[in-house]
């Protein structure tokens, strides 16, 4: 097997981190006057931070249960997917911490913003949700790539059913991973749907990376099933409705982003898969491998995590064009290098996380919690 790192894939996070970092911040601070479909500038800016959350989404199902192949080849992936399962519990409790705001509680002031759903705690629980699915049909991985295709056709196609759930009667901590009613960003559908076809794409890459021909093969297929995607999965969807009579494949035809957005992040694969070899050891790499440590910096210089003092506190809607783009590569270039020079980055949490759970794991066991 093709032991190889896909330097490909940190090459997609750095893009999208960095695209992310631009976007909310353009997002936060400019003026609304300028948020408008007339301007061809905002079009385009529009349509490319639009690709920010699909590409997340798929790379992380990706680099998971490609990296849970790898390990069950080598006999460890009961440790990778312990580790995974920890990865999950740490990305939904930093999404929940990130929005504490400790000003408002020492004033006596709480409200539910705690529990507002964001993209860590849907990545998080997807890869819990992939590691359950692996561990069902572990012994074949095309078995595991054929559902988790259906489940993201599934996922895409079903979205108008749950579009605009409210789930009064359901307790909030729940209900936020599954309506944005009460202000969630995120929620695990549709956007399971990415992860689980980043796992159909790890699946392949996994069985088949190590043939000759296999980049030959797979570049052009990013390509074609991308436009595709783009410019034809709406008529698909159409014709469909009518052969069978079915009206969901109408509804999703009539509103349909996430196939679409899913050509995109195919064409932004086959972009920096074409340009793997110039890209190796590159400082677009590196910042590829720090997405979580750049996620939460920006967060908390954004929105003001735990003090309550962020930018958004003081700027909030009030830059102008030319002050937002100058802003936002300073703001990237900021980030970039706290998280580089100044911050302890993903090893620092991980260590603190591990030596948490090591004493909780301890401490079970001295209190004879842990016999069964």
């Amino acid at each position: 097997m093709n032991s190889n790192r896909l330097y490909f894939i940190d090459a997609v996070r750095a893009f999208a981190i960095l695209m992310m970092l631009q976007g909310h911040f353009i997002d936060t601070l400019l003026k609304p006057i300028y948020k408008d479909t007339s301007y061809a500038a905002f079009n385009l800016w529009s349509y490319f931070r639009g690709i920010t959350a699909p590409t997340f989404f798929t790379i992380s199902g990706l680099v998971f249960l490609y990296l849970l192949f790898k390990a069950k080849a080598k006999g460890t992936d009961k440790k990778r997917i312990k580790k995974g399962l920890t990865r999950g519990l740490m990305l939904i409790g930093i999404g929940y911490l990130l929005r504490l705001n400790l000003k408002d509680w020492l004033t006596g002031y709480f409200n539910n913003y705690v529990l507002v759903i964001d993209v860590l705690q849907c990545i998080g629980l997807s890869l819990i949700i992939l590691i359950g699915l692996y561990i069902l049909v572990k012994k074949n991985s095309l078995t595991l790539a054929v559902i988790l295709f259906i489940l993201g056709f599934v996922c895409f196609l079903t979205e108008p059913l749950y579009r605009t759930i409210t789930l009064e009667n359901v307790p909030l901590f729940f209900a936020n991973y599954m309506t944005k009613a009460n202000g969630s960003v995120f929620t695990i559908l549709p956007w399971f749907g990415y992860i689980a076809y980043g796992g159909v794409i790890a699946t392949i890459f996994f069985k088949y990376s190590h043939n000759t021909n296999f980049k030959k093969i797979v570049l052009p297929s990013f390509i074609f099933i991308g436009l595709f995607l783009i410019y034809l999965s709406s008529f698909t969807l159409h014709k469909l409705y009518y052969l069978t009579d079915f009206e969901l494949f109408e509804r999703s035809a009539d509103y349909n982003y996430l196939f679409t957005r899913l050509g995109n992040v195919l064409l932004l694969f086959a972009f920096f898969y074409a340009f793997e070899n110039y890209l190796k050891q590159s400082i677009i790499t590196k910042i590829g491998e720090k997405t979580l440590s750049i996620y939460v910096v920006h967060f908390i210089i954004i929105y003001g995590s735990f003090t309550g003092f962020g930018l958004k506190q003081f700027l909030d809607k009030s830059l102008g064009p030319w002050e937002a783009i100058s802003g936002a590569l300073v703001f990237m270039l900021t980030v970039c290098l706290i998280v580089f020079y100044g911050g302890k980055t993903n090893a620092f949490i991980y260590k603190h996380l591990r030596r948490f759970l090591h004493l909780v794991k301890n401490r079970k066991t001295d209190d004879g919690l842990d016999e069964a």
